[in-house]
């Protein structure tokens, strides 16, 4: 028999979650399209699962490896792809061109490639602007040689300008970086007539003013908030992946007596100890204190002691009526994964994309 560990993944939810993102950017001027953000196998969902479930509503995806965007075209997807990450030698720029990807341009070099390409067709690009993310993209000084290698590319179709925020989900906010991201407007004859994209997850759903052309919403697609003050059910977004187990196997301990390697949780009164098949081989955090909420027989409790690599202990001392085969719900419908990864001192994109191969996926 398998182990009794597994994800559901509901598409209902993922479609209902795109849908709440587009409608959170509705009536800022035009309306804007979206991106389905479905890098890192659609943030451990399964890249061409989460395809299936967006594919006829999804206005484009976006993703990082350009192997997973000709599999989307492969697989018959049509829409727009963009590649976030852009290209990385000139011979993906034919293949940006076979298959009619969208490539992220943040990198004199890029442009180099771009104009030394010979392409069959104009391809169309996102100009990356670095407006205080620090991470990838032209800063204003470098705006002057992005013009003159844009000049002289016959390579390049469509331009849209992009920049990514870095504090939309924080108390400093976004406003810095429109200004930068103005002034570069404002510098540059004619950009203010392209097309632009800013908001991710946190500004669409905080700052729906920057929707502009293309959103690119990320982490709300799978039911999790991207602010640490907010939950995902107060925008109305749904848990698309649940972590489910069982019991295997219930110890009584008494006062004194110690859960797990190294005894980090040491029982002050009889406890009544639970284990779950579920541990850090399978995708949850071992970093995981004692405390973390778990949902045991459809009722709250927390983890007790160290994680192991395929078990973990949680305290069964107030539920009486579960026991072994009892069903243990680690994150999903019931219980938030942003509040398990809180507890875990991390995020829930962690926790979606940590999920092991060795856990089956269901689909409902």
């Amino acid at each position: 028999m398998p182990r009794p560990i597994q994800a559901r993944i509901d598409l209902a939810a993922l479609r209902h979650n795109y849908q709440v993102a587009k409608k959170h950017v509705v009536g800022q001027g035009k309306p804007a399209k979206a991106w389905a953000v479905i890098k890192a196998d659609a943030y451990g969902h399964g890249l061409l699962r989460a395809a299936k479930a967006l594919g006829d509503i999804a206005d484009g995806f976006a993703m990082l490896d350009l192997t997973d965007a000709v599999a989307l075209r492969d697989e018959g997807y049509r829409q727009p792809i963009l590649l976030l990450e852009g290209v990385f030698e000139p011979d993906d720029l034919t293949v940006c061109a076979e298959y009619g990807l969208i490539p992220s341009i943040h990198r004199i070099e890029q442009l180099k490639m771009l104009r030394e390409a010979a392409l069959p067709v104009r391809l169309p690009i996102y100009l990356k602007l670095n407006t205080g993310m620090n991470r990838l993209g032209f800063t204003p000084d470098q705006m002057t040689a992005v013009k003159h290698e844009l000049a002289l590319s016959p390579a390049i179709g469509a331009v849209t300008l992009m920049t990514h925020f870095a504090e939309a989900d924080g108390g400093r906010g976004i406003a810095w970086q429109l200004e930068r991201f103005a002034a570069v407007q404002e510098d540059w004859l004619g950009a203010s007539l392209l097309a632009v994209s800013m908001a991710n997850s946190a500004a669409i759903l905080r700052y729906p003013q920057t929707a502009h052309d293309w959103v690119r919403p990320g982490i709300m697609l799978y039911g999790g908030s991207p602010f640490a003050d907010a939950s995902a059910a107060s925008f109305d977004l749904k848990p698309v992946m649940t972590l489910h187990s069982r019991i295997l196997a219930v110890q009584d301990i008494v006062a004194g007596e110690r859960v797990g390697y190294g005894g980090t949780f040491e029982a002050t009164q009889s406890t009544r100890v639970g284990i779950v098949a579920c541990g850090y081989a399978d995708g949850y955090p071992r970093h995981a204190p004692s405390g973390t909420p778990i949902l045991v027989g459809g009722r709250r409790t927390q983890t007790l002691g160290r994680v192991s690599m395929d078990m973990l202990a949680c305290d069964l001392t107030n539920l009486p009526e579960v026991g072994v085969d009892s069903p243990v719900v680690l994150w999903g419908e019931g219980l938030p994964a942003d509040e398990v990864a809180a507890a875990a001192g991390t995020i829930s994109y962690e926790l979606f994309c940590a999920l092991a191969q060795r856990v089956p996926v269901v689909e409902v």
